[in-house]
Order: structure tokens, then C-alpha cells, then sequence
């Protein structure tokens, strides 16, 4: 072959790869990867929307039961539960037969229990749905809608890492009070005619309690992940100091992913990469409060990240703060689904599918528009970081495939 000729075939060649790394970066369905991340995709969005007020009918199991087993290494719901709506709804209308004062925290909640022994987690509302906490992106109370659309984007994103979340309206004198501990008693006061509490927290005082309207108080109720499935602490590598003036080796160090990827468990398995995925999650929510993170305990490294108590979310829409996503920008890796999923919630499907999935929750409205609307304009910040990365690191660098789907014990 002559020269000109090999020429023409090698710069043929060249321009078909360009073309085929055009058509990844925009969410092509070219690749299998691709094709199965997209099936993966419309399957979500059939089943997005959740029918209120709905019952299991097929099974003689109850709600709890089956969310139980739905739980394993990988995910906390599989991707195909046409039973998620009855629990949802036994989760926001179960009878309450014990109230206790919450778990260690910083922040109120209240343990509830309801009818059958399940034990869920009560957050009670603090703000309206436009108030704007200022401040430190980590200020403020904890916000109870949060909870809820983090739950949301969790299913919409694909990861299935967020425990069951749905709004829920309580009498605080007769669902809560007449059957709670002296402990959580011992909190409730009047204030104008509407019933209080204020709980047992780091931060609770009596003189800040959650109120409210008369004896109906709004809330989000989380459901206890099964107690087969005990959890275990860590500390973010990416976590922040809390201090002023004082900034974490993050903050300063750009090689800091280096030494991270030399640590356990993020020099082997999907942890790291799954640090990565939460760092996307909480940079659409507005979450810079994950100091620490949950697994499953005894797991190697092997299971998921579970993303847990998402209520210091969607507290200033304004508010785009690049700093959680560091360990995007500083590792430049994330996966091929993770990828191929946020292409396809470009364009404003992102906020319109948040607004299918919690059209038909209790508390609905779950987010203010300027909310959604900030959900859409962080994605295009994500997707920006992720192609400069290839720019800089390669394409085959930047994007991992990486599908771990361990079997249920």
C-alpha cells in the first residue's frame, strides 16, 4: 500500500474513533454498555410514577417483609418493584404503636414503630419550601423534604443505595404522644396553640422545638434498614473539619486521590468508585454534610456505600458549592453507568423526572422550583467535570466499567 494511500486509511480510522467518543460522551447507544444502560433507563422511567394510596394484594407477606428482602450488598430496592407504592404507603399511613426519642445525632428526629414492629425514623418539618438556609452549605436544621427527594434521586440516578423515604402527616398529641416514652414526653410543650417538641439531640433545646400546625405536623419517615443487615461507620476520606480556619488535606493537596487509592478499602473493589457516585448525588442535592458514611459491616470493602441521612439537602438553591464533588475532580473516574445515566437526564429530564417521582407523595410539593431547577443546572456542572477529565486523563482513565451486582445471600 503506498504511502498516500495509508495515509488516508489511517486518518479514516482516526476520524471513525473521534466519532465513536463523541458519541459516548453525548449518551450514544452505540457501546452494549450503552444499549443496557438505556434499557436500564426507560425502565426507570415506567416505574417512576408511584400510585398513591396503594395495597399489596398478591402476598401474604406485609409491607416490611418484603422491603426487607429486598436488601442486599448492592442495593437497598432491586430495580423492578411494582410493590414500592404499597410500601410507600404503609410507611406514610401505619398505625405508630411506640414513639421514642431518636438515635445519637446532632440534630431532632423521633424513633417510631409502627404496626407490625417496624421501626422507622421521624424528621419533622423546620422550614417552608422556600425558605433559604444562608450560611455554611452543611447549615440549618436538618430539612424533612430533603430526605424525601434524595430518596427520589437515588431511584432516578439508578443507584438504589437510599433507604425508603416518604412524607407523612402526624397528630402529635394522638398519634405520637400517647404512646411515647417518658423520654420523648418529657419534650412536648405548647407554643400559640400548637403542640411541640423538642427531643434529645446534640443540638435539640427546648427552646428551638419543631411545632406544629395546632396538633398536625408535617415530617418524612425513613424505613430502618433490616437488622440482619447490621451497619458500619466510616469516616469520608473527603470529609471536612469543621473548623474555621482549618482546612482537611483535601482542601489543599490536588494530589490527595493518590494517597486515598493506597488506603483500604478504596485500593480495591467499588468503594472508591462509589464515594465518587455519592459525590455526584450529594452536588445535585446540595449535601456538603457527609462527614461520615454507612456500609454493611464485615463486607471487605465489597458492599455499598449507603447513602443515609440526606436532610442537610436542598437548603439554598443558589447555592452550587464545587467543593463536593472534589473527589470527582481529583480522582477523574467514574463509571460507565453513572455516566451514561447522567447524559440521559440532560435537557431538564432530570427536574422533570424528580417532578413525576414525587408528584403523588403525601407532602407533595416536595421541592420549591427554584430547587428543580438547580437540580438541572448542577448536572450540566457534572457532566462539564467529568469531560474535562477525559480531556485531560483519557477516556479509558476517566470512565470505568464497573457493574458489580453481587447475588442476595
Amino acid at each position: 500500500m503506498k504511502l498516500k494511500q495509508r495515509v488516508v486509511v489511517l486518518c479514516a480510522v482516526l476520524l471513525l474513533l473521534g466519532l465513536a467518543k463523541v458519541f459516548l460522551l453525548d449518551g450514544g447507544e452505540g457501546s452494549a454498555s450503552s444499549r443496557r444502560d438505556l434499557h436500564a433507563f426507560r425502565k426507570m422511567e415506567a416505574g417512576l410514577q408511584l400510585a398513591k394510596g396503594a395495597r399489596l394484594t398478591h402476598t401474604l407477606q406485609s409491607p416490611w417483609e418484603v422491603a426487607a428482602q429486598w436488601v442486599g450488598p448492592r442495593e437497598v430496592y432491586p430495580d423492578d418493584t411494582p410493590e414500592m407504592a404499597a410500601v410507600l404507603t404503609a410507611l406514610a399511613s401505619a398505625r405508630v404503636e411506640r414513639a421514642d426519642v431518636g438515635y445519637k445525632g446532632t440534630q431532632l428526629k423521633a424513633l417510631l414503630v409502627l404496626d407490625g414492629g417496624q421501626k422507622v425514623v421521624f424528621k419533622p418539618k423546620r422550614y417552608s419550601r422556600d425558605y433559604v438556609v444562608e450560611g455554611e452549605p452543611y447549615a440549618g436544621y436538618d430539612r424533612h423534604n430533603a430526605e424525601v427527594a434524595a430518596f427520589h434521586l437515588d431511584r432516578i440516578l439508578g443507584f438504589r443505595r437510599a433507604p425508603l423515604v416518604v412524607g407523612r402527616f402526624v397528630n402529635l398529641r394522638t398519634e405520637i404522644k400517647q404512646v411515647a416514652t417518658e423520654p420523648l414526653q418529657s419534650t412536648f410543650l405548647m407554643q400559640a396553640n400548637n403542640t411541640c417538641f423538642y427531643g434529645k439531640c446534640y443540638y435539640c433545646r427546648e427552646s428551638e422545638p419543631a411545632c406544629a400546625e395546632g396538633e398536625v405536623m408535617e415530617g418524612s419517615v425513613t424505613l430502618w434498614l433490616p437488622d440482619v443487615w447490621p451497619l458500619q461507620k466510616h469516616r469520608h476520606p473527603w470529609g471536612r473539619t469543621y473548623r474555621e480556619g482549618k482546612l482537611a488535606r483535601w482542601e489543599y493537596d490536588e494530589s490527595y486521590c493518590e494517597a486515598v487509592k493506597k488506603m483500604p478499602p478504596y485500593d480495591a473493589g467499588p468503594r472508591l468508585l462509589d464515594v465518587i457516585d455519592t459525590a455526584i448525588f450529594d452536588y445535585l442535592i446540595g449535601n456538603a454534610d457527609r462527614h461520615h458514611y454507612e456500609s454493611f459491616q464485615d463486607d471487605g470493602g465489597a458492599s455499598m456505600l449507603i447513602l443515609l441521612d440526606n436532610a442537610k439537602s436542598f437548603g439554598n438553591a443558589a447555592l452550587d458549592e464545587r467543593s463536593i464533588l472534589a473527589p470527582l475532580y481529583q480522582c477523574c473516574m467514574v463509571r460507565v453507568s453513572t455516566w451514561n445515566r447522567l447524559n440521559l437526564l440532560r435537557s431538564g429530564a432530570l427536574s422533570a423526572a424528580m417532578r413525576q417521582a414525587t408528584a403523588h407523595d403525601p407532602i407533595a410539593p416536595v421541592l420549591a422550583e427554584p430547587h428543580l431547577a438547580a437540580l438541572d443546572r448542577r448536572l450540566v456542572g457534572v457532566l462539564a467535570t467529568v469531560r474535562q477529565c477525559i480531556e485531560t486523563q483519557g477516556l479509558d482513565s476517566t470512565l470505568i466499567e464497573d457493574r458489580m451486582n453481587l447475588p442476595h445471600p
